[in-house]
């Protein structure tokens, strides 16, 4: 008989007032240390960092903390979601992020985030410096043009959940585990209907921030980007721009890696993260 073994991950619903609403935040936690906040891509769901919330060593210098956006994964909509049409914002975004540290009193966290939650932290860097240990950027990009029809994510005659998921299968590393590059892949089968398109909002309309990144003070808040090189929908020359635009980012390029390394390749991912996740253990937190 196989053991059975608990894993270290707790999973808890947060009751609170987000951009208004009551919500029951579903949030996952494990270690102990430095807060290491990590936010989801778009039409997905914490469990994208489900390798990292069970990696031991990793638990014993950061108390790791993912949580599933409204809408998405196990924190519902608010009451009268049906009434309406989901979409992200860059100022609701940021708000919830916020929300939810004051809520869990984290203090000077490391927001990493990836795709949309690669965006949201150049927003956080910019507006929230003071508030934030460091920022890590996966797949950051300032902007992005739509590269496909986006009306096709969210339509009656078409199974969202498999075109979600036809359509984020491309940007899985070619070199991306079975096991990773499918679970990965249900994630998005499993978002809710319209989801990932509002997501998308933010990400290609109004999270553009082209023209506010050069104003990031990485002196204020250091900022690390960490960018596969396969994936079309942030390049790795678009992570090069950015690093450009901002003076003092560290950028790293991950070889055959994806638009999803925590969750395609969680071991591989992990090789490029502990680097920058031990000089900003070893840097001096500022007061």
């Amino acid at each position: 008989m196989t053991e059975a073994i608990f894993e270290p991950v707790i999973g808890r619903y947060l009751r609170l007032d987000l951009l208004g609403e009551p919500h029951r935040l579903y949030i996952e936690e494990a270690g102990q240390g430095i807060p290491l906040l990590c936010l989801h891509t778009a039409g997905s769901d914490s469990r994208q960092y489900r390798a990292l919330l069970n990696d031991a060593e990793l638990l014993k210098e950061y108390r790791v903390i993912a949580f599933d956006l409204p809408w998405h994964g196990k924190t519902s909509p608010p009451p009268g979601w049906q009434n309406r049409e989901y979409k992200l914002t860059s100022q609701a975004y940021t708000d919830i992020i916020m929300t939810v540290c004051e809520a869990l009193g984290l203090d000077q966290p490391v927001v990493m985030g990836c795709s949309i939650g690669g965006r949201i932290v150049l927003h956080l860097a910019l507006e929230h410096a003071s508030h934030f240990r460091a920022i890590i950027g996966l797949q950051s990009g300032a902007h992005v043009e739509p590269y496909y029809d986006l009306q096709w994510l969210h339509r009656p005659d078409v199974q969202g959940g498999e075109t979600c998921a036809g359509i984020v299968s491309g940007l899985v590393g070619p070199a991306a585990p079975d096991d990773g590059r499918w679970e990965t892949l249900w994630h998005y089968m499993q978002g809710g209907p319209g989801i990932f398109k509002g997501d998308l909002h933010f990400y290609t309309v109004d999270g553009d921030i082209r023209d506010r990144v050069a104003e990031i003070n990485t002196e204020l808040c250091p900022v690390y980007l960490l960018s596969g090189d396969y994936d079309y929908s942030c390049t790795a020359d678009d992570t090069r721009a950015l690093g450009r635009l901002i003076k003092g980012t560290e950028i790293t390029i991950m070889p055959g890696v994806g638009h999803f390394p925590m969750s395609e390749d969680p071991d591989g991912f992990l090789q490029y993260l502990w680097p920058v996740l031990e000089k900003i253990r070893h840097a001096e937190a500022r007061p």
